[in-house]
C-alpha cells in the first residue's frame, strides 16, 4: 500500500507542476522549455548559502539571479536562455548532468568556485552555441571530460583546481581552443610529441603529475601562446633550443620540475617576455650573457634553486635591479649559495643532453644584430 501511494503522490505532484508551468506566461517559448530543467536542478541544489536560488520563481527566468538572456544566433527575434554565470555562489550539487546539457541556447556557462561533483556529461556536446565552459574550482573527478572533443564552437575550457586524473587527449590541444587551464587537477603522462599548429594564447598546465620532457616541436606547434605554465609538474631532460619559438610568450615558468642541463641561447629570443621562473630544477652552467642582455622586457627571472655556475656583468646588474635571483647556486662569490660540497657532489655525476650542440642557436633574429641567423629544425 505504501508503494501505490507513493506512487499516486508522485503522479500528483508531477500533474501540479505541469498545472503550475502552463498558467506560467513567458516571454518565449524558449524560456518555457528550460524552465522545467531549472526547477528540477533547483531541487537537487543541497546548499545554498547565499541564497541565489530564491529568485528563481516564477516565469521571469531572465531576472533568475545568474541567468542572461539574449537573442539566440538562429532568430534574433526569439529570447533565449543564452548565458549562465554561477561565479562564487558557493552552490552545491551532485550533478550536472540533466541540466546544462538540457539547456539548448547555452552559449556561455560559468561556474567557478562552487560545490559541484560527478563528472562532466557526454551530453553536452549537443550544445551547438557553447563556446565557454568554466568549471573550475569545483570538485569533478574522473577522466578528462573527452566530451569536450570536436566542440567546434568551444574556444574557453576552464577545469583547473578540480580532481580530474588520468591522460588528456592530444586532440584538445589542436581544436579551436583559444585558452585552455587544466592546472591544479592529478593529470599524468607525457607532453603530446607531434602537434599540429595550435591556435591557443593561453595555456596553463601547472600543478599536475606531467612527466618527460618537453617536446621538441611543441614549442613551434604552440607558437602563439603568451603564456606558458608548466610549473610544479615532474618534468625531465633539458630545455630544447625550439624553445624560442615561444615568441608570444610574456610569462615562461617551468619552475619546479627536473629539467636539467644548460640554458639554450634562444631563450634570448622571447623578446616580450616579462617573467622567466627557471627556479627549482637542475639547471646549470654559465648563465648566459646574451639572454641577461637580450631579455629587455624581464620584471622578474628567477633562477634560484639550481646548480649554475658563472653569471656575467649584464646579469649582475639585473641581479643589482632585484629582477634576476640566482639564490643557492653554485656561484660561490655571491651570498646565499649551496655549500661547495652539495655543488661537487652535483657536478660527479655528469648530465647530459641530447642535441647540445644546437644551445648556440637561434630561431629568431640574432639579438642586437639585424642579420638573420637560420634556425635548426
Amino acid at each position: 500500500m505504501s508503494s501505490i501511494f507513493a506512487k499516486l503522490l508522485f503522479s500528483t505532484l508531477c500533474m501540479l507542476f505541469l498545472l503550475k508551468t502552463h498558467s506560467l506566461v513567458f516571454a518565449d517559448q524558449r524560456l518555457a522549455i528550460v524552465y522545467p530543467v531549472i526547477q528540477n536542478f533547483k531541487s537537487m541544489i543541497t546548499s545554498d548559502p547565499l541564497g541565489v536560488t530564491k529568485s528563481w520563481i516564477g516565469s521571469d527566468i531572465c531576472n533568475y539571479k545568474g541567468f542572461y538572456c539574449d537573442n539566440p544566433p538562429d532568430n534574433n527575434s526569439a529570447i533565449a536562455l543564452a548565458s549562465i554565470d554561477f561565479n562564487g555562489f558557493h552552490l552545491s550539487a551532485s550533478t550536472l548532468d540533466g541540466f546544462i546539457d538540457k539547456l539548448p541556447d547555452i552559449a556561455l556557462f560559468h561556474a567557478n568556485s562552487n560545490n559541484f561533483i560527478g563528472t562532466i556529461t557526454s551530453q553536452i556536446t549537443k550544445l551547438p552555441y557553447l563556446y565557454e565552459l568554466d568549471l573550475s574550482n569545483n570538485r569533478f573527478s574522473g577522466p578528462f571530460p573527452i566530451a569536450v572533443l570536436g566542440m567546434n564552437t568551444l574556444t574557453f575550457l576552464d577545469i583547473r583546481f578540480n580532481f580530474f586524473s588520468g591522460g588528456v587527449p592530444q586532440q584538445i590541444f589542436t581544436q579551436n581552443l583559444e585558452i585552455l587551464f587544466i592546472n591544479n587537477n592529478l593529470l599524468t603522462q607525457k607532453l603530446p610529441e607531434n602537434l599540429a599548429s595550435s591556435s591557443i594564447f593561453l595555456l596553463t598546465l601547472a600543478n599536475n603529475k606531467f612527466v618527460g620532457p618537453i617536446p621538441r616541436n611543441l614549442p613551434k606547434a604552440l607558437s602563439s601562446l603568451t603564456e606558458v605554465v608548466l610549473l610544479n609538474n615532474e618534468l625531465t631532460g633539458c630545455l630544447p633550443h625550439e624553445i624560442g619559438y615561444f615568441q608570444e610568450a610574456v610569462v615562461f615558468d617551468v619552475g619546479n620540475n627536473q629539467l636539467t642541463g644548460p640554458l639554450p641561447f634562444s631563450l634570448s629570443c622571447l623578446e616580450k617576455v616579462e617573467v622567466v621562473n627557471l627556479a627549482g630544477n637542475m639547471f646549470y652552467g654559465i648563465v648566459p650573457e646574451i639572454v641577461c642582455a637580450g631579455l629587455v622586457n624581464l620584471v622578474n627571472f628567477s633562477l634560484s634553486d639550481n646548480y649554475f655556475t658563472h653569471v656575467g656583468p649584464f646579469c649582475r646588474m639585473l641581479i643589482q635591479r632585484g629582477v634576476l635571483d640566482v639564490g643557492k647556486n653554485c656561484i660561490h662569490d655571491l651570498p646565499f649559495q649551496r655549500s661547495v660540497m652539495e655543488c661537487a657532489d652535483f657536478f660527479a655525476k655528469p648530465k647530459i643532453c641530447p642535441f647540445m650542440w644546437f644551445h648556440s642557436f637561434f630561431p629568431c633574429k640574432f639579438p642586437f644584430q639585424n642579420s638573420q641567423v637560420s634556425s635548426i629544425p
